[in-house]
């Protein structure tokens, strides 16, 4: 080889094979190699690639000494370099292997089956896409839309294989909500998550106690059998259905504190109400603009915020009693065993269940009725945090794909986000993943 094409061929970075190149128009015209580099630019550059090694088989890997047949020439868009689109230009062959009694396509390293770009042009539009609108990505890169997802969808699926299956232990189980628009034939989809990863597992329109048995009759009972707890809100449905499988009754059923202080909130809200907008123009007037004081956790107040929310409490005891329940049930749920918070809510329980203060009367049932599920908090503490962490990555990801018609891709990016490879040198792990052939490759004679 001359010293262009030795050099051609080390960028090309693909044992056993060796490049040559030649510029192009748009409409695929060749230009002349006398032609000046200001007449170059833009032009894409091909490389066209010859095997100098035995072909290997795409389904097995093992190396053929045969050729079935000879086919046309390929090529497979691969990364941009200096303003020039590059292509890589080959012509496989089909082989005969000995070892699967196949005729395949040759194993090409560059590019996975019936794929048309490289792995490693994939890898880095989905690193793109993990931050930037498709239509974006597309643009920068002068592709269609429809080209960057199968992209993103090859680059993520190479990913999913290097993950491990790691058994499943703690469950989190929650709904999103898809908006009012769109064809979907739910407004509901019920997420099931990994708590120990934080990793969503499975996504399915509704949430109903139908939906969760959907999920749970793809597992096996072993599989069951190694589920310790299932963490979710205070949905009668998702409860239902883990209770009413016969493989699930060892579960241990786990009541978020988010959504247990979110309904201690909503009680609170009320009394504000009844207190200070309904009582007239003055009360209504000192009232304004304090809900949020309120629903804040007192210890995250600052002295202003704590001097205004007191001088409100001195002149109601309703509003006071309120607002103190709100704080010992964020105490109470802190408790580190299952005995002391079992304790700390009946005290609760005995302080709220006068029958007088109707929004103090409804969270005193609603406490009632999840005794068990909250005091498991305390027993066995999952993860509870990582359901509502998902939560950020699903608006996220409908807010910048304005909708998706594909939910096994939309769990896919989910997961990808929650994972986040991309941190703390991440990315070139993940960008490895385009040079690592299926099979070792081995030098042939």
């Amino acid at each position: 080889m001359g010293r262009r094409q030795q050099i051609l061929t080390q960028v090309l970075g693909f044992d056993g094979f060796k490049a040559d190149n030649r510029f192009e128009r748009a409409n695929g015209e060749p230009l002349p190699t006398t032609a000046l580099p200001s007449e170059l630019r833009g032009a894409t550059l091909v490389l066209t690639v010859r095997r100098r090694w035995l072909p290997r088989c795409s389904g097995c890997g093992a190396v053929c000494r045969k050729v079935h047949d000879r086919l046309a020439t390929r090529r497979w868009r691969d990364l941009a370099w200096a303003e020039h689109p590059v292509v890589i230009e080959y012509a496989p062959v089909r082989v005969r292997c000995r070892s699967c009694k196949a005729t395949p396509v040759e194993l090409v390293p560059w590019a996975d089956r019936g794929q048309r770009q490289t792995k490693r042009l994939q890898h880095h539009l989905a690193v793109q896409s993990a931050s930037m609108p498709i239509s974006h990505v597309a643009a920068l890169n002068g592709v269609d839309w429809d080209t960057v997802r199968r992209a993103e969808d090859a680059a993520l699926h190479r990913w999913e294989r290097t993950r491990p299956d790691g058994a499943l232990f703690c469950v989190g189980v929650d709904e999103k909500y898809l908006g009012r628009r769109g064809r979907w034939p739910e407004r509901f989809v019920t997420i099931v998550s990994n708590l120990d990863s934080g990793e969503p597992i499975w996504i399915g329109f509704g949430r109903s106690e139908e939906t969760l048995k959907t999920w749970l009759s793809t597992l096996t009972k072993t599989d069951k059998a190694k589920i310790q707890t299932f963490a979710m809100d205070m949905f009668a449905a998702f409860a239902n259905a883990v209770r009413a499988d016969p493989d699930l009754q060892h579960v241990a059923i786990v009541h978020d504190p988010f959504h247990v202080m979110k309904r201690a909130g909503q009680a609170i809200d009320e009394v504000r109400r009844e207190v200070l907008f309904r009582a007239g123009p003055e009360l209504r007037a000192l009232g304004r603009g304090k809900r949020w004081l309120f629903l804040k956790a007192s210890d995250r107040l600052v002295d202003e915020e704590r001097e205004s929310i007191a001088a409100l409490l001195r002149g109601n005891r309703r509003l006071m009693l309120a607002y103190t329940v709100k704080e010992q049930l964020r105490d109470v749920l802190r408790e580190p065993t299952g005995e002391r918070l079992a304790k700390g809510l009946r005290q609760l329980l005995r302080r709220i269940s006068r029958k007088q203060n109707t929004p103090m009367r409804k969270l005193h049932d609603c406490l009632q009725n999840h005794f068990s599920a909250i005091v498991a908090l305390g027993e066995h503490r999952p993860p509870t945090g990582r359901i509502e962490a998902l939560n950020n990555n699903w608006e996220t990801l409908v807010r910048r794909g304005r909708g998706y018609r594909d939910l096994t891709r939309m769990l896919r990016r989910l997961r990808f986000m929650t994972a986040h490879p991309l941190r703390q040198g991440g990315v070139k792990r993940f960008l490895a993943l385009a040079a690592t052939p299926l099979f070792p490759i081995a030098q042939a004679a």
